[in-house]
């Protein structure tokens, strides 16, 4: 679907009320295969899509921004016609996005489950935006001219996703649509635009909580892969800052990596239903 301009690659499943699902940085709407066919399976529509420059959809002609995925959501879902609530879910910087959209589009948001999110207290730039931008942009050009995607993008991802997983569990996703999206210097090159505008969202999403109150129901689903090492123990904790600074629910899956979706997609798809039921 052109979604603002943009040829979005979205994927709508199911009957009932919807749920949008949105992927941390540089992942693809099959990441999220085994929560839809959960929730397909227990009345729900699902919507997932490729944000620019991720999976199969194409490059965003502007670096993104919090308030700008917030509207691509809101688009997204007037394309497709459906103008009721939702419950947006985010995984990891995607967290970012669907809280935007939350606050944002209150009367469009049943609920708000942020899978694993992104957390910034302080966000911080050591250079400026436009300088870090246009550095992305170079290196992706490099990286592509290179060959690189295609000599070693698959592989990079398959390693990505196992240390990413509790037990570095193998990446489940199809190999032929592994190749297809990530033998593309597209999708590098809009996983460094996001990376090097992280910052920046970041700091957007912590004003909107100062000037939008969030209206919806949320959780706050985090990944625990059992370790009590102090890495392991912050990241709890800032979770749980977290959701007590948004006033939503806290819970935590275990055993799971940060690809909680993969490690526990019974648990991401009750939490998402609980949600959805909580706003009712």
């Amino acid at each position: 679907m052109r979604v603002d301009g943009v040829p979005l690659h979205v994927v709508v499943e199911g009957s009932g009320p919807v749920v949008v699902l949105s992927a941390g940085l540089a992942m693809a709407w099959f990441d999220w295969d085994p929560v839809a066919a959960l929730l397909v399976a227990r009345g729900r529509t699902v919507v997932r899509f490729d944000r620019p420059g991720h999976g199969l959809s194409a490059p965003a002609p502007t670096p993104p921004g919090a308030a700008d995925e917030a509207r691509r959501i809101a688009a997204l879902l007037d394309a497709l016609g459906l103008d009721g609530p939702v419950t947006v879910a985010g995984h990891s910087l995607a967290g970012f996005h669907a809280e935007a959209f939350a606050r944002l589009y209150p009367a469009r948001t049943a609920a708000l489950v942020l899978v694993d999110s992104s957390v910034e207290e302080t966000p911080r730039a050591l250079l400026p935006s436009a300088l870090r931008t246009g550095a992305a942009r170079a290196l992706g050009r490099a990286v592509t001219a290179a060959g690189l995607p295609a000599a070693l993008g698959p592989a990079a991802r398959r390693a990505a996703v196992r240390a990413s997983r509790a037990g570095r569990a193998a990446d489940p996703a199809a190999r032929d649509l592994v190749r297809r999206c990530y033998r593309t210097g597209r999708v590098w090159r809009g996983a460094l635009l996001e990376n090097a505008r992280y910052p920046d969202t970041a700091a957007e999403v912590l004003a909107l909580r100062a000037a939008r109150p969030l209206a919806a129901p949320a959780t706050v689903l985090v990944g625990h892969g059992g370790g009590t090492g102090r890495a392991a123990r912050r990241w709890l904790a800032r979770q749980a800052a977290l959701a007590d600074r948004i006033g939503a629910r806290f819970e935590v899956a275990e055993p799971a990596g940060h690809l909680v979706m993969l490690d526990r997609p019974d648990q991401v798809a009750r939490a998402l239903l609980h949600a959805a039921a909580a706003a009712s």
